[in-house]
């Protein structure tokens, strides 16, 4: 058994808030640590959804990339296979530092 467990980083659009809890949720319950967006710019309609600045949101690009330097692998939350810009460059980085990388929506051949 393992000294810890599995840490996941959930990358995706936070117009997805919706199924990244839900994805948040059922690996918690698997016994997996789960980092997360905590700032969700996209959630439209929620009255929690937030505007930030050009300065706030690099530093959250910033902050994500450090998420995924502390987790074992990634999980893109991309119903119906979107991808966006940010959670592209996500992508490419876990690639780029060796972290598996799976998708919640079949990948595209």
């Amino acid at each position: 058994m393992p000294d810890r467990p599995e840490i996941v980083c959930i990358c995706g659009s936070t117009r997805f808030v919706e199924e990244m809890l839900a994805a948040n949720r059922d690996l918690t319950f698997a016994g997996v640590i789960v980092v997360a967006p905590g700032v969700f710019t996209h959630a439209a309609g929620r009255e929690w959804s937030e505007t930030i600045t050009t300065e706030q949101k690099a530093a959250l690009d910033a902050l994500h990339l450090r998420k995924i330097d502390l987790a074992d692998r990634v999980l893109v939350v991309n119903p119906g296979g979107y991808v966006g810009e940010s959670t592209s460059r996500e992508i490419a980085y876990a690639h780029a530092t060796g972290k598996p990388v799976s998708f919640t929506y079949p990948e595209k051949p």
